[in-house]
């Protein structure tokens, strides 16, 4: 009897299981009206206000409270379950979006409204994170768990890449009225349906390992803090998450403030190059996300040379980008960069989430996307600050800590013990 082979592609192979064939498809088209509405709503800013403190006011409204929220988020996801957090949170942003697209609809659309509905959006995104970062371990095998997070995470890359575009083609075809701007309201809102249809269709039970960890008797802030205790007593994962959290923090600054400012100054495009840029460090993410998914596992020796290569030469990048002055030499470091970071980002994420109790990947979850978007209004702060000043000084600044912080990781002992394998740990709170 002849029997049918598994696919040989892991991706493929990923791909073929039900549960994670709903989650793709939601978090797809989710992921593509989210676009809508980012383009959408600083849009419909401007056009109330004509004032671009406003808009630093609703972004402030979305991430800040994102960042408060996420620890929160990932001990209820660890409650709950991811599907159920993610299910309730495409729920309520449908209403959200639906709201502010009948508002904008009838021209009852104020500024104060805008701050509401960003303040409740960032509040929501804080427990969604912390269960969409949870929820493929839950659906694939631990040998398949990178390429599922390569397919989740490129589809989120894809969708930052093209949607935008197609939101702006739509928003601008209208700019006489608002009714553009109605229109990606309510496409973002239709695609929230559709996120809970698929979540909804799901069998995805909650193992048992996982209702064993959070009891409803215990305090949400006796879980979060049992989650640090975890992270912080595991001393390469400490490690691991300072490096991150440094290196993001050195990063995105740079990249969030100062490459405009380096388009607008500095390269003869300007605006273009400004989209250009952006958009060669986006395609080199999702180029790198799908080569870590095509890939197997990097042996654990093979898995420390790229660490410790890959972060080294983020710094190298970045502080080139502060001489020179041609945009497409500049286009290709940012996507080398990003290719990089796609890359490297695909296998410490599965790194962390292999090393992690399940009943704890909400909360590891949590703290590991704080340690990368947390402390970004401070980084771009403080970006802002030094660009004003000499914007080759943050490109060089920014270059130089990051390879500092490159030799410290190399020479670290943890570093020795990092690996890519699975590894057992027994079920905690």
């Amino acid at each position: 009897m002849t029997v049918s082979a598994k696919p040989q592609n892991p991706m493929a192979r990923v791909m073929s299981l039900r549960d994670f064939q709903l989650l793709f498809a939601g978090a797809a088209t989710s992921l593509l009206g989210d676009q809508f509405t980012l383009i959408a709503t600083p849009w419909l800013v401007l056009q109330l206000t004509k004032d671009p403190m406003a808009l630093g006011i609703v972004l402030a409204l979305q991430g800040i409270p994102r960042a408060l929220f996420m620890l929160v988020g990932g001990a209820i996801t660890d409650h709950f379950s991811p599907r159920v957090v993610m299910l309730f949170a495409s729920i309520t942003r449908f209403f959200l979006t639906i709201s502010m697209a009948a508002l904008v609809f009838l021209g009852l659309a104020q500024i104060w409204m805008i701050y509401l509905f960003s303040l409740l959006f960032g509040i929501v995104a804080g427990f969604a994170i912390p269960a969409e970062n949870s929820i493929v371990p839950m659906l694939v095998k631990d040998d398949d768990l990178q390429a599922g997070n390569s397919d989740i995470m490129g589809v989120t890359q894809l969708a930052g890449f093209v949607g935008p575009t197609i939101a702006g083609i739509l928003i601008g075809g209208f700019s006489n009225s608002n009714l553009g701007v109605f229109l990606a309201f309510s496409v973002d809102a239709f695609t929230f349906v559709i996120s809970a249809i698929t979540l909804w269709l799901m069998n995805l039970e909650k193992p048992a390992l996982i209702s064993s960890g959070t009891t409803k008797e215990e305090m949400i802030w006796t879980a979060i803090l049992a989650g640090i205790k975890h992270l912080w007593s595991d001393s390469p994962m400490r490690m691991m998450f300072i490096v991150l959290m440094s290196v993001n923090f050195l990063l995105m600054g740079p990249l969030m403030v100062g490459i405009p400012v380096l388009a607008d100054s500095r390269l003869p495009e300007g605006a273009m190059a400004f989209g250009l840029l952006m958009s060669a460090f986006a395609g080199g993410n999702l180029g790198g996300y799908l080569l870590a998914g095509s890939l197997p596992r990097p042996a654990p020796g093979y898995m420390k040379a790229i660490v410790i290569s890959t972060v080294g030469s983020f710094g190298l990048i970045i502080g080139l980008l502060g001489f020179i002055m041609y945009t497409w030499v500049d286009f290709a470091l940012l996507f080398l960069l990003g290719f990089g970071n796609g890359y490297i980002a695909i296998l410490l994420f599965t790194w962390i989430q292999t090393r992690t109790p399940k009943n704890m990947l909400g909360r590891m979850m949590s703290l590991i996307t704080f340690s990368s978007t947390g402390l970004a209004p401070i980084s771009q702060a403080v970006a802002g600050f030094v660009s004003k000043w000499d914007l080759t000084m943050l490109f060089s600044l920014a270059g130089s800590l990051v390879v500092l912080v490159t030799v410290w990781m190399a020479l670290h002992p943890d570093l020795n013990t990092f690996s890519a394998g699975l590894v057992e740990h027994p079920v905690e709170a």
